[in-house]
Order: C-alpha cells, then sequence, then structure tokens
C-alpha cells in the first residue's frame, strides 16, 4: 500500500531525471510522483510505480528500465545465474559475463540477462572491472527482481 503519495515539483523533476539519465543512461519523461511503501521511498512515473530510491540515488525498477533502456551501470549474467537471481540471490561473480567498467562499489546497478533484458537492480560490491575478472564472490547485493513485490506492485 502507497502511504503519502505527492506531486514532485518541477525542480525536484528535472534532479530525478538528470541523476537517472546521467546514472543509467536512461530518458526518463511523464509526471512524477514520490510515494512510501513499506518505508521504502518510490516513484511513480505517470500514476505507475517505476522506481525506488536508494538514500538519494533514484533507480528505476525493472518494468520501467525495459521503458527506459540504460547503457550504463549494467551488469550482465549468464543464463545459468538467471534462477537464482530471480528467488532473490545476490549475483555472484562467477555468474556475470559483462560488466560496465565505470561502475564503483555501492552504485546502484541493473542487472541484465544475455539478451539484454533487465532482470533486478541491485547494489554493487565490486568495481566492475573487479565484476569481469573475478571468479568467485559477491558481485552484487540483489535489491529488487523480476516476481518481488516491487515487480508485483508496478504490474497492477
Amino acid at each position: 500500500m502507497l502511504k503519502n503519495r505527492h506531486a514532485v515539483s518541477k525542480r525536484e523533476a528535472k534532479e530525478i531525471v538528470e541523476k537517472i539519465k546521467n546514472n543509467f543512461g536512461s530518458n526518463i519523461e511523464g509526471n512524477m510522483e514520490i510515494a512510501y511503501m513499506d518505508g521504502v521511498k518510490v516513484l511513480l512515473i505517470n500514476r505507475k510505480l517505476a522506481g525506488m530510491f536508494f538514500g538519494d540515488t533514484p533507480v528505476l525498477n525493472v518494468i520501467a528500465f525495459r521503458a527506459y533502456p540504460s547503457d550504463k551501470k549494467y551488469v550482465v549474467v549468464d543464463d545459468g545465474a538467471i534462477k537464482y537471481i530471480l528467488n532473490g540471490a545476490d549475483v555472484m561473480a562467477a555468474g556475470i559475463i559483462d560488466a560496465d567498467e565505470n561502475i564503483s562499489i555501492n552504485d546502484a546497478v541493473v542487472v541484465k540477462d544475455e539478451r539484454g533484458t533487465p532482470i533486478a537492480v541491485g547494489i554493487a560490491l565490486m568495481t566492475g572491472r573487479e565484476m569481469k575478472m573475478a571468479r568467485k564472490g559477491k558481485a552484487v547485493k540483489n535489491m529488487h527482481h523480476i516476481g518481488d513485490k516491487i515487480w508485483s506492485m508496478a504490474m497492477e
């Protein structure tokens, strides 16, 4: 259930658009609202749940990343890792086949399958360069994935 739902000022909307463009390369547009869901600050675009905030950083959800594709801060995983990620597991370095080398530790990232389809959103536990080279260890903390509560709310 969404609480404290309110429209975003033009100035704040411009800041959100710029942050998402700078971080992910996604060009979002539409009427924006902010609300809270289970204590998490969420972003609505055109009355649809489109993302969440990790601290002050707006991050699109999986559905919104499909509508507004990203070309930055991405991690690509092999097909063998998908079922684990969709069950909420963190992304392990062994399953990563590509990553944006500009990723820093604690950056928000979008996790994609081999075909480029977004499947999850998380927080980087390694740099992008480390993700590409490492063969073991956790690389991304899974914060949102297909099939979770945010996904279900966004599908409504």
